[in-house]
């Protein structure tokens, strides 16, 4: 949960790079708190039509649609891609899968040109 919190925090930050599990606990989260919106929906009656969801669902995807947004961005900078990959969902099938197996991809050791590692564990001696 701490992870979902941090990436909320960097909602705007498109620079850096972000670990696989932060990328997939937060999605997991994301996809949990959706079913939760989409059964509030339900109980409540705000349902669209014959629609499954309706608008706790719409306002929780409006809000969360920039953090991720960046923490994608972020997931592809771990692994030495640029963010503007993204467009690649447009792609039928294709694009989607490439995406898939960026994002479960380890990321680039040590350095690349987007950041530090986010790995790295910086020992210090007091």
């Amino acid at each position: 949960m701490n992870i979902y919190f941090t990436v909320l925090k960097k909602f705007s930050e498109f620079s850096g790079r972000s670990r696989m599990s932060e990328y997939w606990v937060f999605t997991l989260m994301n996809f949990i708190f959706m079913i939760i919106a989409i059964l509030l929906d339900n109980l409540f009656g705000t349902t669209i039509t014959s629609l499954p969801f309706g608008v706790i669902s719409i306002v929780y995807s409006l809000v969360l649609i920039l953090p991720c947004i960046a923490v994608f961005v972020r997931r592809m900078h771990d692994t030495g891609k640029s963010g503007w990959n993204i467009f690649l969902s447009f792609i039928p099938l294709v694009g989607v899968v490439w995406l898939l197996a960026l994002c479960i991809t380890e990321g680039t050791a040590g350095d690349n040109e987007y950041g530090a590692d986010p790995k790295a564990v910086t020992i210090t001696k007091n």
